[in-house]
């Protein structure tokens, strides 16, 4: 029985990752939509939001199956709580990409301003940062997380640096209002998918260890 469980358990753990994989491309090809005004890798985005939603319902349904049918206790049932946190993450990350993908619909064709601001650069922070703590949830190694405050910091000071830019902007020229507003609102989604990445650090030091922390 407990064989069969932890195999379970790590077709679950692969599972979290694939949908990792699907809302982390999701975010990473929303932003570049958005860098290079194209639409149809926008509309892309968007009609992944249906896999998105199936996944998260299927896996939490896993989750909660195994929970009643094997009530597992100690690292295994905190695998399990890692998973519903994270599924939920993920999907929020997922849903902020079809979010920045139909930014890029409405403000096509452009022009961009001042080349997007710093809207890629804040994009690979993020994205680096749920890249280290999926491999942090498949691998058991959480050495990866332990600097997540600061890059967390990082991703918030990048955030109001991009509002202070398009501010300038905007009082320069009113004709930027619109775009800038715009890149000010996906400066917003990418710092909150920075968030979650670090909700599921959490999580995951927490699966791996025992131990409760705090990032940001």
């Amino acid at each position: 029985m407990a064989e069969i469980f932890h195999k379970e358990l790590e077709n679950l753990k692969t599972n979290v990752l694939k949908m990792g994989e699907l809302s982390t491309g999701m975010l990473c090809e929303a932003v570049e939509s958005l860098k290079d005004l194209d639409v149809p890798k926008a509309e892309g985005v968007q009609a992944r939001k249906i896999e998105l939603a199936a996944q998260n319902i299927k896996l939490e349904e896993e989750a909660l199956r195994l929970i009643a049918l094997y009530q597992p206790m100690a690292v295994d049932m905190r695998t399990i709580a890692c998973v519903l946190k994270m599924i939920t993450a993920l999907n929020r990350i997922g849903r902020y990409g079809k979010d920045i993908a139909k930014v890029a619909q409405e403000i096509a064709p452009g022009p961009h301003i001042k080349k997007i601001v710093s809207l890629p650069h804040m994009n690979s922070l993020v994205c680096s940062m749920i890249h280290d703590a999926l491999e942090a949830f498949q691998t058991c190694n959480i050495d990866k997380l332990k600097n997540f405050n600061e890059r967390d910091n990082d991703v918030d000071a990048l955030r109001y640096s991009i509002f202070r830019e398009c501010l300038s902007y905007m009082i320069e020229n009113p004709q930027n209002i619109t775009m800038c507003t715009h890149y000010i609102l996906v400066a917003r989604y990418l710092e909150r998918c920075g968030d979650h990445a670090c909700d599921m650090a959490e999580e995951i030091i927490y699966m791996v260890s025992g131990n409760r922390v705090q990032i940001k």
